[in-house]
Protein backbone atom coordinates (compact mmCIF):
# COMPACT_ATOMS: atom_id res chain seq x y z
CA UNK A 1 0.00 0.00 0.00
CA UNK A 2 1.43 2.95 -1.08
CA UNK A 3 0.45 6.80 0.58
CA UNK A 4 0.92 9.98 -0.84
CA UNK A 5 3.26 11.86 0.09
CA UNK A 6 1.98 15.27 1.60
CA UNK A 7 3.35 18.33 -0.22
CA UNK A 8 5.47 20.43 2.34
CA UNK A 9 3.60 23.68 3.33
CA UNK A 10 5.42 26.94 1.76
CA UNK A 11 3.98 30.31 3.62
CA UNK A 12 5.71 33.54 2.53
CA UNK A 13 8.05 34.46 5.73
CA UNK A 14 5.91 37.88 7.46
CA UNK A 15 9.22 40.38 7.61
CA UNK A 16 9.15 42.75 10.10
CA UNK A 17 11.57 45.86 11.25
CA UNK A 18 11.30 47.70 14.27
CA UNK A 19 13.04 51.01 15.32
CA UNK A 20 13.64 51.80 18.81
CA UNK A 21 15.19 54.87 19.71
CA UNK A 22 17.54 55.89 22.68
CA UNK A 23 17.43 58.92 24.18
CA UNK A 24 19.75 59.59 27.12
CA UNK A 25 21.93 63.01 28.64
CA UNK A 26 25.15 63.20 29.84
CA UNK A 27 25.42 66.23 32.47
CA UNK A 28 27.70 68.06 34.62
CA UNK A 29 28.20 69.03 37.68
CA UNK A 30 29.68 69.46 41.04
CA UNK A 31 28.32 68.60 44.38
CA UNK A 32 25.36 66.58 42.90
CA UNK A 33 24.18 65.19 46.11
CA UNK A 34 24.14 69.08 47.74
CA UNK A 35 20.54 69.58 48.76
CA UNK A 36 20.87 73.37 46.84
CA UNK A 37 22.01 71.03 43.24
CA UNK A 38 18.40 69.74 42.13
CA UNK A 39 19.88 68.31 39.21
CA UNK A 40 19.05 64.39 40.13
CA UNK A 41 15.80 65.23 41.13
CA UNK A 42 15.16 66.93 37.91
CA UNK A 43 16.39 64.49 35.96
CA UNK A 44 14.39 61.99 37.72
CA UNK A 45 11.21 64.62 37.30
CA UNK A 46 11.28 64.44 33.40
CA UNK A 47 9.31 61.12 33.98
CA UNK A 48 6.01 61.67 34.79
CA UNK A 49 4.48 58.67 34.51
CA UNK A 50 4.41 58.39 38.75
CA UNK A 51 4.87 61.34 41.62
CA UNK A 52 7.33 59.80 43.54
CA UNK A 53 10.02 57.25 42.10
CA UNK A 54 11.39 54.41 44.13
CA UNK A 55 15.39 54.65 43.77
CA UNK A 56 17.64 51.61 45.07
CA UNK A 57 21.63 53.54 45.18
CA UNK A 58 24.70 51.16 45.29
CA UNK A 59 27.54 52.51 46.21
CA UNK A 60 31.15 52.49 45.73
CA UNK A 61 32.71 51.26 49.15
CA UNK A 62 36.36 53.09 48.22
CA UNK A 63 34.21 56.34 48.03
CA UNK A 64 33.25 56.58 51.26
CA UNK A 65 37.33 56.72 52.25
CA UNK A 66 36.99 60.07 51.10
CA UNK A 67 33.64 60.49 50.99
CA UNK A 68 32.38 58.94 54.67
CA UNK A 69 29.19 61.48 54.64
CA UNK A 70 28.04 60.30 51.21
CA UNK A 71 25.69 57.99 52.14
CA UNK A 72 24.01 60.46 54.89
CA UNK A 73 23.98 63.09 52.19
CA UNK A 74 22.33 61.27 49.65
CA UNK A 75 19.36 60.30 52.85
CA UNK A 76 19.06 63.97 53.38
CA UNK A 77 18.74 65.17 49.53
CA UNK A 78 15.77 62.28 49.18
CA UNK A 79 14.12 63.82 52.60
CA UNK A 80 14.80 67.25 50.65
CA UNK A 81 13.18 66.02 47.59
CA UNK A 82 10.62 63.65 48.94
CA UNK A 83 8.17 64.20 46.42
CA UNK A 84 9.89 63.18 43.28
CA UNK A 85 12.65 60.53 45.10
CA UNK A 86 11.52 57.82 47.44
CA UNK A 87 14.73 55.52 48.47
CA UNK A 88 14.32 51.86 48.60
CA UNK A 89 16.31 51.23 51.93
CA UNK A 90 19.83 51.70 52.83
CA UNK A 91 22.19 51.60 50.10
CA UNK A 92 24.02 48.63 48.91
CA UNK A 93 27.76 49.20 49.21
CA UNK A 94 29.79 47.01 47.36
CA UNK A 95 33.49 47.17 46.31
CA UNK A 96 34.89 49.12 43.64
CA UNK A 97 37.24 47.78 41.13
CA UNK A 98 37.50 44.20 38.87
CA UNK A 99 36.37 41.66 42.08
CA UNK A 100 32.77 43.52 41.98
CA UNK A 101 32.90 41.85 38.17
CA UNK A 102 33.94 38.46 39.16
CA UNK A 103 32.47 37.56 42.18
CA UNK A 104 28.70 37.00 41.53
CA UNK A 105 27.56 37.54 44.78
CA UNK A 106 27.32 41.03 44.27
CA UNK A 107 24.92 41.04 41.71
CA UNK A 108 22.73 38.88 43.47
CA UNK A 109 22.89 40.97 46.39
CA UNK A 110 21.14 43.28 43.75
CA UNK A 111 18.75 41.36 42.60
CA UNK A 112 17.64 39.94 46.29
CA UNK A 113 17.18 43.82 46.72
CA UNK A 114 15.37 44.59 43.90
CA UNK A 115 13.12 41.70 44.31
CA UNK A 116 12.38 42.51 48.75
CA UNK A 117 12.08 45.62 47.89
CA UNK A 118 9.09 45.86 44.88
CA UNK A 119 11.08 47.71 42.44
CA UNK A 120 9.39 47.84 39.29
CA UNK A 121 10.86 48.69 35.63
CA UNK A 122 9.99 52.43 35.97
CA UNK A 123 11.94 52.13 39.59
CA UNK A 124 15.30 53.36 39.17
CA UNK A 125 18.60 51.91 40.41
CA UNK A 126 21.53 54.26 41.05
CA UNK A 127 24.89 53.22 40.50
CA UNK A 128 27.61 55.58 42.49
CA UNK A 129 31.23 54.61 41.58
CA UNK A 130 33.99 53.35 39.35
CA UNK A 131 33.88 51.87 35.94
CA UNK A 132 33.77 48.33 37.49
CA UNK A 133 30.76 49.17 39.49
CA UNK A 134 28.56 50.88 36.87
CA UNK A 135 29.31 47.84 34.50
CA UNK A 136 27.88 45.42 37.12
CA UNK A 137 25.33 47.16 38.62
CA UNK A 138 23.86 48.21 34.77
CA UNK A 139 24.20 44.44 34.41
CA UNK A 140 21.92 43.93 37.49
CA UNK A 141 19.67 46.81 36.92
CA UNK A 142 18.94 45.34 33.02
CA UNK A 143 18.35 41.98 33.55
CA UNK A 144 15.92 42.54 36.27
CA UNK A 145 12.49 42.68 35.17
CA UNK A 146 14.30 42.83 31.45
CA UNK A 147 15.47 45.97 32.47
CA UNK A 148 14.75 49.04 35.18
CA UNK A 149 15.92 52.21 34.86
CA UNK A 150 19.54 52.96 35.03
CA UNK A 151 21.45 56.25 36.40
CA UNK A 152 25.02 56.48 36.13
CA UNK A 153 26.91 58.57 38.44
CA UNK A 154 30.47 57.52 37.18
CA UNK A 155 32.81 58.95 40.22
CA UNK A 156 36.50 58.17 38.05
CA UNK A 157 37.95 59.89 34.86
CA UNK A 158 37.50 56.40 32.97
CA UNK A 159 33.92 56.16 33.84
CA UNK A 160 33.22 60.27 33.41
CA UNK A 161 34.91 59.60 29.57
CA UNK A 162 34.38 56.56 28.73
CA UNK A 163 32.83 53.43 30.31
CA UNK A 164 30.23 55.45 31.76
CA UNK A 165 28.93 57.15 28.69
CA UNK A 166 27.87 54.09 27.04
CA UNK A 167 24.98 51.52 26.54
CA UNK A 168 27.29 48.32 27.86
CA UNK A 169 27.11 46.70 30.88
CA UNK A 170 28.81 43.45 31.68
CA UNK A 171 30.62 41.11 34.34
CA UNK A 172 33.76 38.70 33.99
CA UNK A 173 32.89 35.10 33.65
CA UNK A 174 35.10 32.04 32.48
CA UNK A 175 38.35 34.28 32.79
CA UNK A 176 37.01 36.49 30.36
CA UNK A 177 35.99 40.42 30.76
CA UNK A 178 32.81 40.96 29.76
CA UNK A 179 31.51 37.40 28.93
CA UNK A 180 28.27 37.98 30.75
CA UNK A 181 26.46 41.74 29.38
CA UNK A 182 23.73 43.42 28.26
CA UNK A 183 23.16 47.01 25.79
CA UNK A 184 21.08 48.80 27.33
CA UNK A 185 21.82 53.08 27.42
CA UNK A 186 20.95 54.28 30.91
CA UNK A 187 18.31 56.64 31.34
CA UNK A 188 20.51 59.57 32.47
CA UNK A 189 24.22 59.99 33.35
CA UNK A 190 25.75 62.29 35.93
CA UNK A 191 29.09 63.41 35.72
CA UNK A 192 29.61 65.17 39.42
CA UNK A 193 33.77 66.70 38.91
CA UNK A 194 34.06 67.05 42.56
CA UNK A 195 34.57 62.99 42.59
CA UNK A 196 37.77 63.53 40.89
CA UNK A 197 39.68 65.45 43.89
CA UNK A 198 40.31 62.12 45.82
CA UNK A 199 41.68 60.56 43.35
CA UNK A 200 44.65 58.77 43.68
CA UNK A 201 47.07 59.09 40.99
CA UNK A 202 46.68 55.98 38.87
CA UNK A 203 42.99 56.10 39.02
CA UNK A 204 43.48 60.09 38.11
CA UNK A 205 45.37 58.86 35.07
CA UNK A 206 44.19 55.68 33.73
CA UNK A 207 40.86 57.61 32.66
CA UNK A 208 43.36 59.92 30.45
CA UNK A 209 44.68 56.42 28.16
CA UNK A 210 40.76 56.57 27.24
CA UNK A 211 40.82 59.68 25.75
CA UNK A 212 44.20 59.06 23.76
CA UNK A 213 42.22 56.00 22.64
CA UNK A 214 39.71 58.09 21.15
CA UNK A 215 41.78 60.55 19.78
CA UNK A 216 43.84 58.51 17.97
CA UNK A 217 41.33 57.23 15.60
CA UNK A 218 39.36 59.95 15.52
CA UNK A 219 40.50 64.03 16.58
CA UNK A 220 43.97 64.90 15.59
CA UNK A 221 43.28 68.05 17.10
CA UNK A 222 41.68 66.43 20.34
CA UNK A 223 45.02 64.18 20.62
CA UNK A 224 46.94 67.81 19.72
CA UNK A 225 45.05 69.16 22.71
CA UNK A 226 46.22 66.32 25.08
CA UNK A 227 49.82 66.21 24.49
CA UNK A 228 50.11 70.13 24.73
CA UNK A 229 48.67 69.49 28.05
CA UNK A 230 50.10 66.49 29.34
CA UNK A 231 52.28 68.10 32.11
CA UNK A 232 49.37 69.95 33.76
CA UNK A 233 47.13 66.68 32.87
CA UNK A 234 49.66 64.74 35.37
CA UNK A 235 50.02 67.75 37.78
CA UNK A 236 46.39 67.15 38.16
CA UNK A 237 45.16 70.40 36.62
CA UNK A 238 41.06 70.01 37.02
CA UNK A 239 40.32 72.59 34.57
CA UNK A 240 42.17 70.64 31.71
CA UNK A 241 40.75 67.28 32.73
CA UNK A 242 36.98 69.30 32.77
CA UNK A 243 37.84 69.75 29.11
CA UNK A 244 39.60 66.64 28.06
CA UNK A 245 36.48 64.51 29.73
CA UNK A 246 33.90 66.33 27.86
CA UNK A 247 35.74 66.07 24.86
CA UNK A 248 35.92 62.50 25.15
CA UNK A 249 32.30 62.29 25.94
CA UNK A 250 31.14 63.99 23.28
CA UNK A 251 33.00 61.56 21.10
CA UNK A 252 32.25 58.67 22.25
CA UNK A 253 28.67 59.27 21.83
CA UNK A 254 29.02 60.78 18.59
CA UNK A 255 30.46 57.56 17.66
CA UNK A 256 27.59 55.21 19.72
CA UNK A 257 24.51 57.40 18.01
CA UNK A 258 25.87 57.55 13.94
CA UNK A 259 28.66 54.87 13.71
CA UNK A 260 25.47 52.45 12.55
CA UNK A 261 26.59 49.93 14.61
CA UNK A 262 25.43 50.88 18.28
CA UNK A 263 25.16 47.38 19.57
CA UNK A 264 27.59 45.87 17.90
CA UNK A 265 26.13 43.55 15.69
CA UNK A 266 29.04 43.26 13.17
CA UNK A 267 32.74 42.23 13.96
CA UNK A 268 34.23 45.66 14.18
CA UNK A 269 34.64 47.44 17.64
CA UNK A 270 36.73 50.82 16.81
CA UNK A 271 36.72 52.13 20.05
CA UNK A 272 38.65 49.80 21.40
CA UNK A 273 41.94 50.49 19.67
CA UNK A 274 44.16 49.03 22.04
CA UNK A 275 41.95 46.88 24.04
CA UNK A 276 42.76 43.16 22.36
CA UNK A 277 45.82 43.39 24.85
CA UNK A 278 44.76 45.44 27.19
CA UNK A 279 42.05 42.89 28.43
CA UNK A 280 44.65 40.11 28.30
CA UNK A 281 47.41 42.27 30.59
CA UNK A 282 44.25 42.70 33.19
CA UNK A 283 43.42 39.20 33.02
CA UNK A 284 47.11 37.71 32.99
CA UNK A 285 48.10 40.17 35.94
CA UNK A 286 45.36 39.13 37.96
CA UNK A 287 44.11 42.64 37.71
CA UNK A 288 46.82 44.25 39.49
CA UNK A 289 46.97 46.67 36.13
CA UNK A 290 44.12 49.19 36.42
CA UNK A 291 41.88 49.18 32.97
CA UNK A 292 43.82 52.65 31.54
CA UNK A 293 47.13 51.34 32.69
CA UNK A 294 46.68 48.15 30.27
CA UNK A 295 45.07 50.47 27.61
CA UNK A 296 47.88 52.67 27.13
CA UNK A 297 50.27 49.70 27.30
CA UNK A 298 47.71 48.36 24.53
CA UNK A 299 48.11 51.73 22.75
CA UNK A 300 51.42 51.85 22.52
CA UNK A 301 51.59 48.41 21.16
CA UNK A 302 49.00 48.80 18.05
CA UNK A 303 50.91 52.26 17.43
CA UNK A 304 54.36 50.72 17.58
CA UNK A 305 52.78 47.75 15.45
CA UNK A 306 50.78 50.13 13.06
CA UNK A 307 54.25 51.85 12.91
CA UNK A 308 56.52 48.47 11.77
CA UNK A 309 53.45 48.13 9.18
CA UNK A 310 54.41 51.09 7.44
CA UNK A 311 50.83 52.72 8.06
CA UNK A 312 52.42 55.18 11.12
CA UNK A 313 54.70 57.54 10.60
CA UNK A 314 58.68 57.41 13.03
CA UNK A 315 57.51 61.24 14.06
CA UNK A 316 54.04 60.09 14.98
CA UNK A 317 54.95 57.23 16.73
CA UNK A 318 57.25 59.14 18.79
CA UNK A 319 54.63 61.35 19.57
CA UNK A 320 52.42 59.05 20.71
CA UNK A 321 54.71 57.25 23.02
CA UNK A 322 56.02 60.23 24.67
CA UNK A 323 52.65 61.96 25.53
CA UNK A 324 51.76 58.51 27.43
CA UNK A 325 55.28 59.03 28.81
CA UNK A 326 54.65 62.32 29.99
CA UNK A 327 51.22 61.78 31.36
CA UNK A 328 53.04 58.87 33.15
CA UNK A 329 52.31 55.83 32.12
CA UNK A 330 54.50 52.64 32.10
CA UNK A 331 54.46 51.15 28.71
CA UNK A 332 56.15 47.76 29.53
CA UNK A 333 55.30 45.19 31.74
CA UNK A 334 56.82 41.50 31.83
CA UNK A 335 53.37 40.09 31.21
CA UNK A 336 53.60 41.13 27.91
CA UNK A 337 56.33 38.37 27.20
CA UNK A 338 55.28 35.65 29.53
CA UNK A 339 54.67 32.79 27.65
CA UNK A 340 54.88 34.60 24.02
CA UNK A 341 57.05 31.89 22.31
CA UNK A 342 53.41 29.56 22.97
CA UNK A 343 50.52 31.36 21.63
CA UNK A 344 48.18 29.12 22.16
CA UNK A 345 49.35 29.39 26.62
CA UNK A 346 46.27 30.66 27.81
CA UNK A 347 48.45 32.88 29.73
CA UNK A 348 49.84 34.19 26.26
CA UNK A 349 49.18 38.03 25.15
CA UNK A 350 48.50 36.79 21.74
CA UNK A 351 45.25 34.78 23.33
CA UNK A 352 44.04 37.77 23.69
CA UNK A 353 43.25 37.48 19.80
CA UNK A 354 41.37 34.75 20.03
CA UNK A 355 39.65 35.99 22.79
CA UNK A 356 38.98 39.29 20.78
CA UNK A 357 37.58 37.38 17.86
CA UNK A 358 35.42 35.13 19.36
CA UNK A 359 33.66 38.21 21.62
CA UNK A 360 33.08 39.46 17.98
CA UNK A 361 31.74 36.56 16.69
CA UNK A 362 34.51 34.88 14.68
CA UNK A 363 35.78 37.22 12.18
CA UNK A 364 39.24 39.13 14.29
CA UNK A 365 38.66 43.06 13.59
CA UNK A 366 40.90 45.14 15.54
CA UNK A 367 42.09 48.68 14.60
CA UNK A 368 45.36 49.92 13.84
CA UNK A 369 46.70 53.76 13.31
CA UNK A 370 46.79 55.29 9.44
CA UNK A 371 47.95 58.37 11.30
CA UNK A 372 46.58 60.19 14.07
CA UNK A 373 43.05 60.81 14.29
CA UNK A 374 42.77 58.01 11.87
CA UNK A 375 41.94 54.69 12.50
CA UNK A 376 41.52 51.75 10.06
CA UNK A 377 40.19 48.36 10.20
CA UNK A 378 42.47 45.01 10.03
CA UNK A 379 41.60 41.60 9.88
CA UNK A 380 44.61 39.58 9.64
CA UNK A 381 47.80 40.46 12.10
CA UNK A 382 51.79 39.57 11.85
CA UNK A 383 52.27 37.55 15.21
CA UNK A 384 56.44 37.69 14.34
CA UNK A 385 55.95 41.94 13.88
CA UNK A 386 53.89 41.86 17.23
CA UNK A 387 56.87 40.37 19.34
CA UNK A 388 59.31 43.03 17.29
CA UNK A 389 56.73 45.62 18.69
CA UNK A 390 56.52 44.01 22.16
CA UNK A 391 60.91 44.08 22.12
CA UNK A 392 60.94 47.49 20.71
CA UNK A 393 58.29 48.80 23.92
CA UNK A 394 60.73 47.41 26.31
CA UNK A 395 63.53 49.01 24.56
CA UNK A 396 61.76 52.16 24.32
CA UNK A 397 60.87 51.92 28.03
CA UNK A 398 64.39 51.32 29.65
CA UNK A 399 65.86 53.74 27.52
CA UNK A 400 62.79 57.26 28.38
CA UNK A 401 62.96 55.66 32.78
Amino acid sequence: MFTKEKTPLILQPIEQSVRVNFKYDIHFTNGLFELDNPLLAQVIATDRETSRKKVLAVIDKGLLYYHNDLVNKLLLYAQRYEDIITLSGEPIIVPGGEIVKNEPIFLEQIHQRIHAVGLCRHSYVLAIGGGALLDMVGYAATTAHRGIRLLRVPTTVLAQNDSGVGVKNGINAFGKKNFLGTFMPPYAVLNDFEFLTTLDDRDWRSGIAEAVKVALIKDAEFFDFIMANADKLAARDMGIMEKLIYRCAQLHLEHIANSGDPFEKGSSRPLDFGHWSAHKLEQITDYKLRHGEAVAIGIALDSTYSYLTGQLLQSEWQRILGTLKKLGFTLYVSALTEQLDQPAHPQCLFQGLTEFREHLGGQLTITLLQGIGQGIETHQVDLALYREAISMLQTWEVSHS
